[in-house]
């Protein structure tokens, strides 16, 4: 199975605080869950242990809203939460 971003996914990377990497886990080994428009969400739990816009959290939670493909999912966007 593949993993692909679309632009969109992969621009908001930066600004939400997300990688790559993090994302196709959360598809790949995280909880899967309806979402509106048709598509599907993942949802995976990261130990972060850092500060995020000048406040600690142990915790990073990343949301994939993808659509299935033939080969795999197309990320539409990412959310991510600090806890």
């Amino acid at each position: 199975m593949t993993v692909s971003l679309h632009p969109h996914a992969r621009d908001r990377l930066a600004e939400r605080g997300a990688t790559e990497e993090e994302v196709k886990l959360a598809v790949e080994a995280g909880e899967q869950f309806d979402a509106k428009f048709g598509r599907v969400g993942f949802r995976r739990n990261v130990p972060f242990k850092k500060r995020w816009r000048g406040k600690r959290y142990a915790t990073k939670q990343v949301e994939a809203y993808a659509i299935r493909r033939l080969d795999g999912w197309l990320v539409i966007s990412v959310v991510t939460r600090y806890f």
